[in-house]
């Protein structure tokens, strides 16, 4: 072995490298105060074997980039550890970087002659935060695609320079395919090798000066090696244990594909850059902007520039008598600051009781449900089709219906008591500041299990409390009023006896179903089931099997069977034809007078829903919709 170590020396020059890379002197010993420059190195390293890792799957395109992203995080072998680990990482460099400057700093590490590795230190961390913000746009997922227009659109208000520059960034007038292209080509290529070529330089610049020592000293003087060297090895091996920790347990988060179509209320920056995002919303940020003709850039740009200019010329200010003392508590007030600005920030989002942090926390937990069903449609046999991921949404009624119903819907009906994408309907006293937001009461019945056989027995059994919610109705008002006390509540409370006896539990159990089997549903039976049968007998004659109807259904219903010409009653409204299916819910969303006649209370949405939207929303409503087989099975929500 020493033979060939020799010979490698006397090849390469190895051991004088070595010796210049662990001899370096330290004056007062080792100290755990010295390692934030070699954890950066070391996580900076990290980032760049995972990045190549990454690299190998990923696929930048506006139609590859989320479905790449989704084959690294649910179908490569580790790929969500190794994304789980560059994720935190990236977000790990942030904090060590802030950490690393604050030592400086305090140490007066960045005086004469030392200077030029404190710009040098400055102008890497400018390159940091921007791998930070170009690496979160390239999952091309809704969270990351709305968060970097924000950045990119504080960019843009640059005096002068920032529409040019913003429109440079994405590629052109818009976001899109380029964007992604231009911040992958940022992310991975331009900015590392900047980062690199400066970090050469720091190193560089840091040997040629030595490590500045902070007195008094307590231990005797020593070298990088060993002690230095352990120190560093044990905060870096701590780093990596907590980034793979985060990793396993948190994970990187995959919101579903980005949709430009689609607005995103809970459009943020990174954390990190969620104090200039907050400072931007003080009102007299906004007036001073207005006052100085600076606009929005009077926030984004001066004001921050300013502060990194002082922080620039720290070394010029250390040299005035109590110089070093300003520039830390400088520093200290800033990093307050923007912690403080950043805590505001978070409450604001995700605790405090107002329209907008109720906005926030719905939308983010939107984002949170479309990202997993994005996943398990994507896993779905069909798999991802040719038009990308963000397809399997836009044709998802699980996705899409509940949309719907908020927008079309909720106004009158609700689901499950709520608005259908799972948020209170409530009102606002926008005339009293801060007052608390009160629930709407619903004006129509609640859908969730429309058309089930909870619902026909419902119906049935007790029809003026099944529609007691139409008294609230401000819409086509005075019939929708009319329904708890019309003609089938009447003939509700007449039969709801005997339907409810246990002598008639087999007749009440047969004509729900003989109606529920009407809408074809998957779990209904067939037409010629016995069950099924019996209760068509009692539909026709209103015989039970105690007793009998005050007056059978086909003497007020219209109702003809599939697969039969004739009849099976032929006037009356509603129409319970195919009732409780697709089409028959179709058909009353576009023209409810032609189904319920002129007890209809129903606005007909004939001309303001697309046959998309109208197929959307009758298959949510049915429950007709993919569901993984893995998952526990979910009974339909409209069947009983």
């Amino acid at each position: 072995m020493k033979l060939f170590l020799n010979w490698l020396d006397d090849r390469t020059g190895y051991r004088d490298l070595m010796h210049e890379a662990l001899r370096e002197h330290i004056p007062g010993g080792a100290r755990w105060r010295y390692v934030w420059g070699s954890t950066l190195t070391f996580v900076f390293m990290v980032q760049v074997v995972t990045g190549f890792a990454l690299w190998a799957g990923y696929s930048p395109s506006s139609g590859t980039a989320w479905e790449s992203v989704y084959y690294i995080q649910h179908e490569m072998t580790l790929g969500s550890v190794l994304r789980g680990v560059h994720h935190f990482a990236a977000q790990a460099m942030v904090v060590l970087m802030a950490v690393h400057l604050m030592q400086v700093v305090i140490d007066g590490a960045y005086k004469a002659p030392r200077e030029m590795n404190f710009w040098l230190g400055l102008v890497l961390m400018q390159i940091v935060l921007g791998l930070g913000l170009t690496g979160y746009l390239l999952p091309w997922d809704q969270k990351g695609y709305y968060a970097t227009r924000v950045a990119t659109e504080i960019m843009g208000s640059t005096p002068g320079i920032g529409p040019q520059i913003q429109q440079l960034a994405q590629g052109g007038p818009s976001y899109g395919h380029h964007t992604l292209t231009r911040f992958f080509a940022l992310h991975a290529g331009i900015l590392p090798a900047l980062l690199v070529a400066f970090l050469a330089l720091h190193i560089y610049v840091f040997r040629r000066h030595g490590i500045t020592a902070k007195q008094p000293y307590r231990k005797p003087d020593s070298e990088f090696w060993p002690d230095q060297v352990l120190m560093d090895a044990v905060a870096c091996l701590a780093i990596l244990a907590t980034l793979l920790l985060l990793a396993v347990w948190k994970g990187a988060e995959l919101s579903a594909p980005a949709n430009p179509a689609s607005g995103f209320s809970a459009a943020r920056p990174e954390w990190y850059y969620l104090f200039l995002f907050r400072f931007l919303k003080f009102g007299w940020v906004s007036h001073a902007g207005e006052v100085t003709g600076l606009g929005e850039a009077f926030g984004a740009v001066v004001l921050p520039g300013i502060l990194m200019t002082i922080i620039a010329l720290m070394p010029f200010i250390a040299r005035v008598k109590g110089g070093h003392k300003f520039n830390v508590g400088f520093l200290v007030l800033v990093v307050l600051g923007s912690v403080g600005l950043t805590g505001v920030a978070l409450y604001e989002d995700w605790i405090a009781d107002t329209a907008d942090g109720r906005s926030f926390r719905a939308a983010v937990a939107q984002a949170h449900k479309d990202g997993q069903r994005a996943v398990a449609l994507s896993q779905a046999p069909a798999g991802i089709p040719p038009e990308g991921a963000i397809s399997l949404l836009l044709n998802d009624p699980l996705t899409q219906g509940p949309r719907l119903f908020q927008t079309r819907c909720s106004d009158c009906h609700r689901w499950q008591g709520q608005d259908g994408l799972g948020n209170d309907v409530v009102q606002i006293d926008e005339s009293a500041l801060d007052a608390p937001a009160k629930p709407v009461a619903a004006k129509a019945p609640d859908l969730a299990t429309f058309g089930s056989r909870a619902w026909i027995k419902g119906l049935l059994s007790n029809f003026a409390e099944h529609m007691k919610s139409t008294e609230n109705a401000t819409v086509m008002a005075e019939k929708a009023r009319e329904l708890p006390g019309g003609t089938m509540a009447e003939w509700s409370k007449e039969n709801s006896a005997a339907l409810n006896s246990e002598a008639n539990k087999a007749s009440f159990e047969a004509i729900v179903e003989f109606l529920y089997t009407q809408s074809g549903r998957s779990d209904a039976l067939p037409q010629n089931d016995p069950k099924v049968l019996a209760g068509r007998e009692i539909f026709q004659s209103g015989k039970l099997a105690d007793g009998e109807l005050t007056t059978a259904c086909a003497d007020c219903h219209t109702m003809i069977l599939p697969g039969e010409t004739e009849p099976l009653s032929a006037s009356g409204e509603p129409i319970l034809t195919g009732y409780g299916g697709k089409d028959w819910l179709k058909q009353m969303l576009l023209n409810p007078d032609a189904h319920y006649g002129e007890s209809n209370a129903m606005p007909a949405f004939h001309g303001q829903l697309s046959d998309h939207e109208l197929d959307m929303i009758t298959r949510w409503i049915i429950g007709e919709y993919y569901l993984p087989p893995e998952e526990p099975t979910k009974e339909s929500p409209t069947t009983e």
